[in-house]
């Protein structure tokens, strides 16, 4: 073995649909993957959020060019294949860790094609999974097709991994749930939270889609309102209109004139209206695990969030929160309205085990050290036995 082979670092690639992506949710693992003496490289599209880079020692990023997120035009994602392709012949990393389901299904199928062992990590099902149609239907095969060729696939809750064996997606030797990415509880810590004039505040915060349960969170602000009048309901979100689950702007400027809700536009630090809010609220339609959720427990809040997948896995009823049924504006009123008659008292101890359970259970450095423990499983075993190539795969299909 010659000189250059022994002091050659194990290589570990990062891909994802947006820096905006790893700045957010892959920082932990980053840092982990540094402290193992580890060389990382991330490959991702560049968008303002690209500073990360300040944070972090020693990584490469490799702008991904041809990644569009929402589109669905085939010929574009085979110039995504190819340019993953390429990218992964000239790198050569030991191991690739994917997000996303772009870089999940031809990111994988990239690495196969090069004997490059992969992790596909799901981070949540979205539209395609929770609205039925064509591509739901493509989107499935493409999944069970790509993870034949993975070594693990990671789930950020069980009911997403039982969801992957049940419909025969991904075997279960391959398939792991853990509790999600992870938050950083020394820069989400409780705060004073500044109560003024008695109010008790109700806090959304997420992009104003359906599928984040935004019209059940106003419609539910309405009935509060019209029966506990000392009650606000904060959102704080921005709108997305590429997305097919969006609400459109002429409904949030009724939902503003209306005055049922106080909508605080977008923001980069999330903290300040955290630390006034009383109670944070996600009435999602279904999660990989939801970060603000996380955030909102490690800052010592109290919760009430919906009976779904990923959500449940966050609170403990009647200790840190309340559990609704999905897409029932009427039982998250009276969930609110219990909370709204709590003393601080009574709210402040649902928000210590709220803040408990994060540091026991969520902190990003106990994820980062579960992921890591897979990562180095990977790494020390022999590639599996699952067909080793697209070509072969497809004789024994």
């Amino acid at each position: 073995m010659s000189e250059e082979a022994k002091t050659k670092k194990t290589k570990v690639a990062l891909v994802a649909n947006s820096t905006w992506n790893i700045y957010n949710f892959r920082l932990n693992l980053i840092k982990k993957l540094e402290s193992e003496k580890l060389e990382v490289i991330v490959i991702a599209p560049v968008d303002e959020y690209i500073h990360y880079l300040n944070n972090v020692a020693n990584i490469r990023h490799i702008p991904l060019k041809t990644l569009s997120r929402k589109s669905t035009n085939p010929f574009k994602d085979i110039v995504l294949f190819n340019e993953l392709n390429r990218i992964y012949k000239k790198e050569k990393p030991d191991l690739v860790i994917h997000y996303t389901i772009k870089p999940n299904i031809y990111g994988n199928l990239a690495a196969s094609i090069n004997r490059i062992k992969s992790i596909c990590a799901v981070t949540g099902l979205g539209y395609t999974f929770l609205n039925k149609g064509f591509t739901n239907l493509v989107a499935r095969y493409l999944y069970k097709f790509s993870f034949r060729f993975s070594d693990r696939v990671v789930f950020e809750n069980e009911d997403d991994r039982t969801l992957f064996i049940r419909e025969k997606l991904a075997t279960e030797q391959k398939c792991i749930s853990m509790k999600g990415c992870g938050v950083n509880t020394n820069y989400f810590r409780p705060l004073i939270n500044g109560r003024k004039n008695g109010k008790r505040v109700f806090l959304f915060i997420g992009r104003l889609l359906y599928d984040k349960g935004i019209v059940e969170f106003v419609e539910a602000a309405k009935m509060v309102r019209a029966k506990i009048k000392n009650t606000e309901f904060w959102v704080v979100g921005e709108l997305d209109s590429g997305n097919p689950s969006a609400i459109d702007k002429e409904q949030l400027v009724r939902w503003v004139n209306e005055k049922d809700i106080h909508y605080c536009g977008t923001t980069k630090d999330i903290r300040g209206y955290m630390k006034q809010a009383d109670v944070v609220v996600l009435p999602s339609y279904r999660e990989g695990l939801p970060k603000v959720i996380l955030e909102g427990m490690a800052m010592g809040k109290p919760i009430i969030t919906t009976d779904t997948a990923g959500c449940r896995e966050t609170v403990e009823e009647n200790k840190n929160g309340f559990l609704v049924p999905v897409k029932d504006a009427d039982q998250l009123a009276n969930a609110m309205m219990k909370m709204a008659l709590l003393s601080p008292d009574e709210l402040d101890e649902m928000g210590q085990v709220s803040r408990e359970k994060t540091l026991e259970i969520f902190d990003d450095k106990i994820i980062a050290n579960q992921f890591m423990e897979i990562i180095n499983e990977i790494l020390e075993t022999e590639s599996s036995t699952e067909p080793s190539s697209i070509e072969e795969a497809l004789i024994l299909e």
